[in-house]
């Protein structure tokens, strides 16, 4: 027997809290039964609006400038794959002090708007003043930056980070995957921070927005179109990237979309793209062949909503990747500085 239409929405409800709790309780076993001292709500009692300030704020620059979304989904990855997510990444070399900046390290390169974060915390500070930490603003911004690009909204996502006063810069490459990795070293870098073969499908599917700079993709077009590749598709990235000796110039650089239908929507095009050989790094294309990844790129590529539950599990594990909490680190006022004792 059918639900009725009017108890239709109440079950879909009850059934999307009941995930949300799951991947809650799971996420909190891996980190020991707690989630390391994070909780939901967090700033309920110190800063009841955080939360909202910080949807405030990404709806703001997402209309203004709607390639941020994509940023933060890169930034909290960036930053939560490097041992911890403790906002490390955010932190600026500084001469004086001799620290050097993760954002320096090639494996950051065409990352951007940091600016941006200020902008979210200057705002919580206005309400909030040495509150809310910086690692929380980039779980937050990330989560929120998926919903305005089209993937899972609403997801509960636990908060009472605290920020690190160093910078892991020299552990960045050791820890960040390439984009010609092997399956097997990304499952192994991610299986560090408790996430499966389906989560890595799941995350990577973040790759269905944003672009690829011509110098990671260079290596698959020339001398001759990688054999993996679909031709047609070769053909438009030599089009995209009409030369080999494509420069690291982060100022002005050809690049490609990720996706050329949805191209700044969070959806399983990207795994659809797999499997017709259209994926754009070689580390994507590689999932749709190996054995241990390629049935969860089939079925997400046939399920979106699939795709999507996934995905938002995924990325709540994943923020929760060694967090500094309680008297670890500090709470930073500018999220590029330690602050001054």
């Amino acid at each position: 027997m059918g639900l009725s239409s009017s108890l239709v929405p109440m079950a879909s409800a009850l059934l999307l809290l009941c995930c949300f709790t799951a991947w809650n309780a799971a996420a909190a076993a891996a980190s020991g039964g707690d989630g390391g001292g994070l909780r939901l709500n967090f700033y309920s009692e110190s800063c009841p609006r955080a939360e909202e300030i910080v949807k405030e704020q990404v709806r703001r620059l997402y209309e203004e400038h709607g390639n941020t979304a994509v940023s933060w989904l890169r930034a909290l990855f960036h930053d939560c794959t490097v041992k911890s997510c403790d906002a490390s990444l955010l932190l600026e070399t500084d001469a004086a002090t001799g620290l050097v900046s993760e954002q320096a390290s090639p494996r950051s390169f065409g990352m951007r708007n940091f600016k941006y974060v200020g902008a979210i915390k200057s705002a919580l500070e206005r309400e909030c003043p040495g509150t809310v930490s910086c690692a929380d603003v980039l779980a937050l911004a990330a989560r929120d930056g998926a919903a305005m690009l089209g993937g899972p909204a609403a997801i509960p996502m636990r908060t009472g980070r605290r920020d690190a006063t160093e910078s892991r810069y020299g552990e960045v490459e050791r820890y960040v995957p390439n984009h010609n990795d092997t399956v097997s070293a990304v499952l192994s870098r991610f299986a560090a921070m408790g996430l499966d073969a389906e989560a890595v499908v799941a995350l990577l599917g973040a790759h269905s927005v944003g672009r690829v700079h011509c110098n990671n993709l260079v290596a698959r077009l020339y001398p001759a179109v990688d054999g993996g590749m679909e031709p047609a598709y070769g053909a438009y990235l030599r089009g995209r990237c009409p030369t080999a000796d494509a420069r690291e110039d982060t100022r002005d650089v050809a690049y490609a979309r990720n996706d050329r239908a949805t191209p700044m929507v969070l959806d399983n095009m990207y795994h659809k793209n797999l499997l017709k050989g259209r994926g754009l790094l070689l580390v994507d294309q590689r999932l749709a062949s190996d054995p241990r990844t390629a049935p969860f790129v089939k079925k997400m590529a046939a399920d979106n909503g699939y795709f999507r539950e996934t995905f938002a599990a995924a990325l709540v594990r994943m923020s929760e990747n060694g967090p500094l909490t309680g008297g670890q680190g500090e709470v930073r006022k500018d999220c590029r500085f330690v602050n001054a004792k």
